[in-house]
């Protein structure tokens, strides 16, 4: 499986953070995290990526911004997340 990168942006404590990180790794993907918690350089490069987010987690798979826990469940669901992550 040839995986895009995957990124996620969280903030401690974060249920919804804990449930999208969850899901990715029953998937067997790495992913790498960057805590906003503090805002800093992370949180401006997570609002370059998606202007209006406004909560964590922001995820995003390769160049597609996800959005966040709710719609990466909602994939997963429809069963287009394992074809995302396949690179598809």
């Amino acid at each position: 499986m040839n995986t895009p990168p995957i990124v996620i942006y969280t903030k401690f404590g974060c249920g919804y953070c804990f449930r999208a990180k969850r899901l990715l790794e029953s998937k067997g993907v790495e992913f790498t995290e960057h805590d906003i918690t503090l805002g800093g350089t992370k949180r401006d490069e997570m609002l370059a990526r998606a202007p209006n987010a406004r909560t964590v987690p922001q995820i995003f798979i390769g160049n597609t911004h996800v959005g966040g826990s709710d719609e990466l469940a909602a994939l997963d669901h429809a069963g287009t997340l394992d074809t995302m992550l396949a690179g598809g």
